[in-house]
């Protein structure tokens, strides 16, 4: 995950009118009904990126209905966006869809004639507070959405099927975006969502987080899960909400699970690489590989919290790629970067997590360790199979570190083999390197 490829405005604020009665040439009274309604529908958005996973979860513990709850969460969510603007913003936005969701499935479990210890269990609910968070029900209530986050990457789904519902699910994101983000329509998306869900309740996967060996054994996919799911945010072209959320549910395993390194691992590993985001490009969206980035704009909040993270990590795969990029979020310069101990890293990964792609990284790392001719070595030891014959990355790689000894023509001549295998901001940033060379 590091900042690809290969090493290689905002808009003004609106001036006011003085001393005018009128805002944008609207009538006062008019402007401030739509101010009104831009607080009030950012509210609805804030409160479902923060409640949604929640509510779901606990109507799922509930009433066992996954169909039901997100229903239920959806529909106050649309209850907001009507009244919320007539009738302002609740002070706890959070417990107000928490108690609509609630009372919307007690109304539908009525009509059916459900159970009625569902009902009592509901009750019960309405008992941790308006949101669920109080002092009573707040283990419970969390550790409702960890539950939710191991349901939904249960092994018996497919690794696409687990990414998805985790978005849909735990994470909010709309089946359309999804559907964008795996270059599926929206309705393949829609049936596989369905498809997941129906299969968890053939197979009764139980709503629960595994304990002793079965939490050893079904943890690494949830890291894996959580693990894509911010890659998938992080390439040049992904949605960096992914990223986030990817983010957040790592902080939300690493607090309630404490003592798993391998949790802390990725945490920091997503934390480090997440603290990047806002200097990855610059003022027209180009991708900026990490020797031309303003370090300035590093989140260095961020940065701090990955590194806390990583001294509570042990030695696994996502440890080892975590303290490869704290090299990088500790340099004060890119010429201070350690190159050796970033090598020696891939050296120990290469032989925990062996694979072509991180055969290629470790190339670039002695190829900056220890010479351009050290990296080309190891880069064609690993391209002598074939496996990265048609993997832009490899290519940028070799022209990167023939640049580095002065074949200009051939790596921009690399640069465009590899632009031509990519298309959007990576794409530019390949075809700009190879202009660099050879104008």
């Amino acid at each position: 995950m590091s900042d690809r490829p290969a090493p290689a405005a905002a808009r003004p604020d609106r001036p006011a009118v003085a001393g005018s009665a009128t805002s944008g040439g609207r009538p006062a009274v008019e402007a401030s009904a739509l101010s009104g309604q831009a607080v009030a529908a950012e509210a609805v958005a804030t409160a479902g990126r923060e409640a949604y996973a929640r509510i779901v979860a606990a109507l799922i513990r509930v009433t066992g209905d996954w169909t039901l709850a997100e229903d239920c969460a959806q529909e106050a969510l649309a209850s907001a966006v009507q009244r919320w603007p007539a009738e302002g913003v609740p002070a706890n936005p959070g417990g107000w869809l928490m108690t609509v969701a609630r009372n919307r499935a007690v109304d539908v479990l009525r009509r059916v004639d459900v159970e009625r210890r569902k009902l009592r269990e509901l009750a019960v609910l309405a008992l941790t507070g308006p949101d669920g968070e109080t002092a009573p029900g707040e283990g419970e209530i969390v550790d409702d959405r960890l539950r939710l986050v191991f349901t939904c990457c249960h092994p018996a789904l497919a690794l696409e099927a687990r990414v998805a519902l985790t978005l849909r699910t735990v994470c909010g994101v709309s089946t359309a975006d999804i559907a964008r983000a795996l270059l599926v329509s929206e309705a393949t998306m829609t049936r596989r969502l369905s498809r997941a869900k129906a299969k968890i309740r053939a197979a009764r996967i139980p709503y629960r987080v595994p304990t002793g060996r079965s939490l050893d054994e079904r943890l690494p996919g949830v890291l894996a899960v959580l693990y894509l799911l911010f890659t998938r945010g992080y390439d040049a072209d992904g949605q960096p909400a992914f990223a986030g959320e990817a983010v957040r549910l790592a902080r939300l395993l690493d607090r309630l699970m404490p003592g798993q390194p391998e949790v802390a691992g990725l945490l920091a590993l997503a934390l480090l690489h997440h603290s990047r985001r806002d200097a990855r490009r610059d003022a027209d969206g180009n991708l900026l590989t990490l020797d031309r980035q303003d370090r300035s704009r590093w989140d260095h909040a961020a940065i701090a919290e990955g590194l806390d993270a990583l001294a509570r990590a042990g030695d696994g795969p996502y440890a080892l790629q975590a303290r490869i990029a704290a090299c990088h979020a500790t340099a004060v310069s890119a010429e201070a970067t350690d190159w050796p101990a970033i090598a020696r890293a891939y050296d120990r990964l290469a032989g925990l997590q062996p694979s072509p792609v991180v055969e290629l990284n470790r190339a670039v790392a002695h190829g900056y360790a220890y010479g351009p001719e050290a990296g080309l070595t190891l880069l064609a030891a690993v391209r002598a199979g074939g496996a990265l014959d048609s993997y832009p990355l490899a290519i940028a790689a070799e022209a990167d570190l023939t640049a580095r000894l002065g074949g200009t023509a051939r790596a921009a001549a690399l640069f465009r083999e590899a632009a031509a295998a990519c298309t959007g901001a990576e794409r530019r940033a390949l075809l700009d390197r190879a202009t660099e060379l050879c104008p």
